[in-house]
């Protein structure tokens, strides 16, 4: 009897140690789509960069970056990408941590964890080129559904060794992040603020953290230009249309669905024709050019929410035909690339008597095309509407509550919404599309 109930738990043993181990459900909790090497870009608020970055050119010089995110959903383990997609020589980078940020470039003690890419703590990546770090256990997440962690930024801090020449960088971060002195070395370990004298309001070489999640849980990237990217709302605020979209889904469905925006300010959906590193524009490379960068290679990714074709009208002589076949285009290549993901379109908020390029007549024809080409036929899985609530209908224009910049003050360009406009955008998603049971 006795030799019988050892077999059977030898065999229990075994049977337990050939069952392979679920993998775990990695998905994108945030991310910044690169748009160019620095300075070129649409800052916000940005403050002097002199003393952290005295030459373009050279970059960031033996010094470490702190760089403040928000994860829209928090998980046990956690990864980062960096990316030297816009650079022109090898960068490498060491003394990587992220932690838990208290205030300002300070972290809650004991929370500051290092990151290794391939076991190594130093990695060099090309340019053209990303680095996904291992796995790191977050210790302060004892549950992922512990609702004080809830809007708490993650810092992440890596050190920059020799220079970097160019520098890959989201230039409208809208979130204060922090920098130490050139020469200053690998500081990222320490947990005090007192070595990130220099603050920016833009994100650098970092592009997407990922995290482990329940096996449920799905991602919807936010994929547009400067109003998805959040020009004209609050610095730090975390006011932009689909950072209230993700606040009003949570409340819904939990922690089911995350939000990342893939944003770029001044991004047109086909143009430039010629992006590159020696010959950079403002917005970036056109959406179509960075959809597999910044949309497709994001993990856990099922839904997209495009809003996006006013700065082809605006910026360049595109006509409609040419923005709605390249959505046509964009759309084929989603669906061949992510199997079973919907994809919806936001139609164009009014830009009428806004700025030169983007204010006329001529401009808001085209944009009330592209709306109806939205509106028929069944290219997408559904239609967002934010034209309507935030036009008004007596003048066609944005709404005169919404376009008073929320950061820097003054009327605002009538282009971009403010805090409450973009409210309003958020407030206009369906969540039912996201399998929410509201009225």
């Amino acid at each position: 009897m006795l030799r019988t109930t050892l077999t059977v738990a030898a065999l229990m043993l075994l049977c337990a140690t050939v069952v392979p181990a679920r993998a775990a459900n990695w998905v994108a909790v945030w991310a910044a789509s690169a748009q160019g090497p620095y300075p070129v870009g649409n800052a916000t608020a940005q403050p002097e960069l002199s003393f952290a970055f005295p030459n373009p050119e050279t970059g960031a010089n033996d010094q470490t970056f702190r760089l403040i995110v928000r994860p829209d959903l928090w998980g046990k383990e956690a990864r980062v990408r960096l990316s030297n997609v816009f650079g022109t020589q090898p960068v490498t980078f060491d003394g990587a941590y992220v932690g838990l940020q208290t205030s300002g470039a300070a972290l809650l003690p004991g929370s500051n964890r290092p990151v290794a890419f391939g076991g190594k703590t130093r990695v060099t990546v090309a340019p053209g080129q990303s680095a996904v770090s291992d796995p790191v256990p977050l210790s302060f997440v004892h549950h992922p559904d512990d609702p004080m962690l809830a809007g708490r930024k993650l810092a992440v801090s890596f050190h920059v060794a020799g220079s970097s020449g160019p520098m890959t960088w989201h230039a409208k971060g809208l979130q204060t992040s922090y920098v130490s002195p050139p020469g200053s070395g690998s500081v990222g370990a320490g947990q005090a603020e007192t070595a990130f004298p220099f603050s920016t309001t833009s994100w650098y070489f970092l592009d997407a953290v990922s995290m482990t999640a329940r096996d449920d849980t799905k991602v919807v990237v936010a994929f547009g230009d400067s109003i998805t990217d959040g020009t004209a709302s609050t610095l730090n605020g975390d006011d932009r249309w689909p950072d209230v979209f993700a606040r009003r889904l949570h409340a819904a469905v939990g922690n089911r669905w995350v939000v990342v925006n893939a944003g770029i300010g001044g991004n047109q959906m086909i143009g430039p024709a010629d992006y590159t590193v020696a010959k950079p524009i403002s917005g970036g490379p056109s959406a179509l050019s960075r959809i597999d960068r910044d949309v497709t290679s994001l993990p856990g990714v099922a839904a997209v929410i495009w809003f996006e074709g006013i700065n082809d009208f605006g910026g360049s002589s595109a006509t409609v035909e040419d923005v709605a076949a390249g959505y046509r285009k964009g759309v084929a290549h989603l669906r061949a690339a992510l199997a079973g993901v919907k994809i919806y379109v936001a139609t164009l908020t009014s830009a009428l008597a806004s700025t030169p390029t983007h204010g006329t007549p001529d401009v808001d024809a085209k944009r009330q095309a592209l709306n109806a080409f939205f509106r028929s036929g069944s290219l997408f899985d559904g239609v967002i509407d934010f034209a309507t609530p935030t036009m008004d209908p007596t003048t066609g224009s944005l709404k005169a509550a919404y376009q008073p910049n929320s950061t820097t003050g003054g009327p605002g360009d009538k282009l971009h919404p403010n805090r409450a406009g973009y409210a309003a955008m958020g407030a206009a998603v369906d969540l039912r599309l996201f399998g929410a049971k509201v009225p």
